[in-house]
């Protein structure tokens, strides 16, 4: 069932993490924030949303980078009902496509709780002092990829945010699936 994010809390700021990513390193935060701005993306490996797009999400990525922003993606969904996003299925995905980027585990869905992230894609666009500024979609494609040729949304919003500092105003939210949280673990009677 597809999800869609709420609109952009402009000025929100980012919440700080430290999470282990398929390289074998871990990262926190700071160590992702580009000079002129950051770009946090939950992902995960099965959705057909990300699926669709994941080609456009590696280049808008990497033109991003060349602006000056910082980028990483997340993945937090429960493996146990979801095996195809295990850290090792991520670890074969990062590679196949060749990210640019970090792709961080959050196996304890804090990370995700605390960016209060909703479905995959999600994206998160910070600019150079760490205030939200854009949480939209990445072009106008849903389960399916729309024409090679459609406006780069996230792109441009980054872009915008990198030459004033501001996301634009109006913003189409993202959708995709939901986050597929764990289960609460039932105490035991014993």
């Amino acid at each position: 069932m597809a999800s869609i994010p709420p609109v952009c809390d402009f000025g929100w700021k980012a919440p700080g993490f430290s999470l282990p990513a398929t390289d074998g390193k871990f990262y926190a935060l700071k160590d992702i924030s580009g000079a002129n701005g950051t770009l946090i993306m939950f992902i995960c490996n099965h959705c057909p949303y990300v699926q669709s797009v994941l080609d456009r999400v590696v280049r808008d990525a990497r033109d991003l980078q060349e602006l000056g922003i910082g980028v990483a993606a997340v993945s937090a969904n429960d493996v146990k009902t979801y095996p195809q996003d295990s850290f090792e299925n991520m670890k074969k995905l990062a590679k196949d496509q060749d990210f640019p980027f970090p792709y961080l585990y959050d196996e304890t869905q804090k990370t995700a709780r605390d960016y209060n992230a909703v479905c995959t894609p999600d994206f998160y666009g910070f600019n150079g002092c760490e205030e939200l500024q854009y949480r939209g979609r990445l072009d106008a494609s849903g389960r399916n990829a729309g024409p090679i040729d459609l406006r780069r949304d996230l792109y441009e919003a980054m872009k915008q945010i990198v030459e004033t500092g501001q996301g634009p105003r109006d913003q189409i939210a993202s959708i995709g699936c939901s986050i597929k949280w764990k289960m609460p673990q039932k105490p035991s009677l014993f």
